[in-house]
């Protein structure tokens, strides 16, 4: 079975040829900012990220004939866990996505690929909407704006399987905090295989990233926006990378950060320091999920190949159990897995509608 698997990030898209469940091809297409400046937002980029896409496939001696096309999915109305099957609905509704990310490039490439190839079907896993919270997780103190889930589901649950699998036991009888340390970060409490407590990591909430605000004080947040010096647009610009590592030391680039530390540059600890122990805060604010019952805890993303923020981490929740570290992200492998799986009948295929 012949699957391609499509990622679109910001600034690249990434891209896997599997056969099966083994893969034979991997490529990060880089997308200069002088390129994507000449589109009026990340939408318009469509026409040339395919274009992109299929010129790498070409290039690295492969032909457009898949079985499976399984693209990341989008930020459109929350939706189950689950291996979806793409139709038209998908394109209606990116029109109007929640926020506009390049991820919601990811189907719509799936989807158009697929259509060009006879038999070819259209995939996506585990969007970034997956909303399965506890209904009371959902309740703030102002009705008109509940608690809205954003995060990285993709990677999040298939990191968590793979921890299961590997320590013998199943996904859906644990209860485990996996957190993605990346440019965002997002964490959830997974329990008997739902994510019934996630952050919105898109929208500030948890702990600030490499280049977003997370939870800030609301009051100052209020008079800030009414300030009259940014418009709406720039203060979610602001708050949605302008912001954390960005705003305090000039790069969202942890590796930088800690050359600084390194060279005895105190400042630069201090924000890096305020930056795990916020994480650290918010990953414990997980446990009353499941009555302070947590099997283990579980670190992935890029920055999870930073010994400094995993184990400034650890020592700050290792209390409340086990902490286990996966090193950077494997989503391309995550969505042909559970394409591959979906195709042979060892996973449900649901229908977006």
């Amino acid at each position: 079975m012949r699957i391609l698997a499509i990622n679109p990030g910001m600034i690249s898209t990434k891209v896997g040829i599997f056969i099966d469940e083994e893969i034979v091809m991997h490529a990060c297409i880089n997308h200069p900012f002088e390129e994507l400046c000449r589109y009026p937002n990340i939408m318009d980029e469509f026409d040339y990220r395919k274009e992109k896409l299929i010129e790498e496939v070409k290039r690295q001696g492969f032909g457009m004939d898949f079985d499976v096309v399984v693209g990341r999915g989008g930020l459109l109305k929350p939706i189950e866990s689950g291996v979806y099957e793409l139709n038209d609905k998908v394109i209606e509704d990116t029109r109007h996505p929640r926020l506009h990310h390049a991820c919601n490039l990811g189907s719509l490439i799936a989807l158009s690929i697929a259509k060009d190839i006879p038999g070819c079907k259209a995939f996506t896993v585990d969007p970034g909407v997956v909303d399965e919270l506890d209904d009371v997780a959902r309740i703030t103190g102002i009705p008109e704006l509940p608690h809205e889930t954003i995060w990285h589901a993709l990677n999040q649950r298939e990191i968590a399987k793979r921890y299961c699998h590997e320590h013998g036991v199943s996904y859906e009888s644990q209860d485990l905090i996996v957190c993605h340390l990346g440019s965002g970060i997002s964490f959830a409490m997974h329990h008997n295989g739902r994510a019934i407590e996630c952050s919105n990591a898109l929208e500030g909430d948890g702990p600030f990233t490499p280049s977003r605000a997370g939870a800030l004080p609301t009051v100052a947040l209020v008079k800030m926006c009414f300030s009259g010096k940014y418009t709406c647009d720039e203060m979610i610009r602001k708050i949605n990378g302008h912001s954390g590592l960005t705003a305090h030391l000039g790069t969202n680039d942890c590796r930088e950060v800690e050359q600084r530390i390194a060279e005895g540059d105190e400042h630069a600890k201090l924000v890096l320091d305020a930056m795990i122990y916020q994480t650290a805060r918010h990953l414990c604010s997980l446990a009353p999920a499941t009555n302070g019952k947590v099997d283990a805890i579980i670190l992935t993303g890029a920055m999870a190949n930073s010994k400094y923020i995993t184990e400034g981490i650890r020592k700050r929740i290792e209390f409340l159990a086990p902490v286990f570290i996966y090193a950077g992200e494997d989503e391309l492998t995550a969505l042909a897995h559970n394409a591959y799986r979906a195709m042979t009948g060892k996973q449900e295929i649901k229908i977006y509608s």
